[in-house]
Formats: structure tokens, C-alpha cells, sequence
């Protein structure tokens, strides 16, 4: 089996880079976890990787004169290391529409929220304040328009009548381990298909639903 080439891309501490990287280890798993990158080089995220034997590489955004020299420097990194999907995993910085765009279909993101709602940051704060009942988390495909493009998979939590901002990111956090590695493993197995803003597996249901799993988490 043909393994894609991934680079993870993260900025923190890299929680859902670490459950990339586990799933990436198992033999029948459809990719492999060929760089992670950050832009900022005291990432806690990078002495992780390193551990586990991942190439690693920071290039300090602040050192650049804009958003295209820096994206310059990360596609040389990402040709040397034979790239060929990229996921972001809690990268604190927009890419630009040429990158974006290079990258088309090859360039997936989670968000914590079910998205088309709750785009952009704070949104656990802003789905307690709106009173919602479901909340969850959303693995995209990324376009040049911020938190929009094919979405992949999609989890749900119920909204506790007791939760605060941290109790409800903690269990979505949860659901997020668990979709990025199964929406990674489709889009690298090649058998998930695009058609408008809709995806679907061209190898099964032949139809244009997004993955969901699990189901509404109660706990």
C-alpha cells in the first residue's frame, strides 16, 4: 500500500497532531506523518513529534516580511519532505489564497464547532451564549474563505445544562481525536470524491452525505 505523505502543521501543543500521529502508526493506516511543522519554533507541540522519530521544522513567521515570503519557506520545506497532504491541527495563522489555492483538496482543517455555524474563534463561549443544544466539531477541506469549504466529518456533543466553556471544549476535544483521524484516512485513501462544496465515497453510499462519527455524545 502506497502511504500519502503528511505534514501537520500546528502552532500549540498539538493535541489532535498527537492523535494523527497515533492512528498514522498503525499498518493499515493510509498515511504516514512525514513532517510537522510550526510556525512558532517553541511549539510544545514539536518535542512531541521529535520523540516519536517525525521530522520536524518551525519557521518563525515574525522573521518575514509578509505572508508570502513565509509561505516561501514552508513549501521549501514541504518539497524537500515530499509533501503531499497537509493537515492543520491548531495552526494560529491564515494562509494565504494563493497558498490555499496551490494546495486545493490537499489541505484539510478542523474547527471546533459544527460548522457552517460558529465560524471563526470562541466558539464554545458563543454556542453557550446562543442557548444551543448540539455543539461539535467539523474536518474541512480549506478554501481561501475562513472555516468554509467541503466538509469531511462532523461530530455532535449534547450541550449540558451545567457546562461552561471548558467542560464543552474538553468533550468536543474528545470527538475532534477521534473524526481527524478518520477523515485524514479518506481523504488519503483516495476513495472520497468532491462535487461542489459536497463530499461523498465514491467507493460505498455513493451519496453526498459527510461522514458523522460518533454519535451525540450524552456524557
Amino acid at each position: 500500500m502506497s502511504r500519502k505523505r503528511v505534514a501537520i502543521f500546528i502552532s500549540g501543543r498539538g493535541s489532535n497532531m498527537r492523535s494523527l500521529v497515533e492512528a498514522a502508526k498503525a499498518p493499515d493506516y493510509p498515511a504516514e506523518i512525514a513532517l510537522v511543522f510550526s510556525n512558532r519554533p517553541e511549539a510544545e507541540g514539536l518535542a512531541f513529534a521529535k520523540a516519536q522519530g517525525i521530522a520536524t521544522a518551525a519557521v518563525d513567521h515574525k522573521i518575514h516580511a509578509g505572508r508570502d515570503e513565509f509561505e516561501k519557506s514552508v513549501q521549501i520545506l514541504l518539497d524537500l519532505h515530499r509533501v503531499e497532504l497537509i493537515c492543520l491541527a491548531g495552526f494560529m495563522r491564515l494562509l494565504t489564497a494563493n497558498f490555499v489555492r496551490a494546495w486545493e483538496h490537499r489541505l484539510i482543517n478542523i474547527h471546533p464547532a459544527l460548522l457552517p455555524a460558529y465560524r471563526g474563534l470562541h466558539t464554545h463561549e458563543r454556542a453557550l451564549a446562543d442557548g444551543v443544544k448540539i455543539h461539535g466539531c467539523t474536518v474541512h477541506f480549506v478554501v481561501p474563505e475562513m472555516d468554509q469549504g467541503p466538509i469531511i466529518a462532523q461530530a455532535a456533543v449534547a450541550v449540558l445544562d451545567d457546562d461552561t466553556s471548558d467542560t464543552l471544549a474538553a468533550r468536543v476535544l474528545k470527538q475532534e481525536h477521534l473524526i481527524y483521524p478518520a477523515a485524514l484516512a479518506r481523504v488519503a485513501s483516495g476513495k472520497l470524491k468532491i462535487s461542489g462544496n459536497r463530499t461523498y465515497d465514491d467507493a460505498s453510499t455513493q451519496d453526498f452525505s459527510p461522514l458523522r462519527v460518533p454519535e451525540i455524545d450524552d456524557v
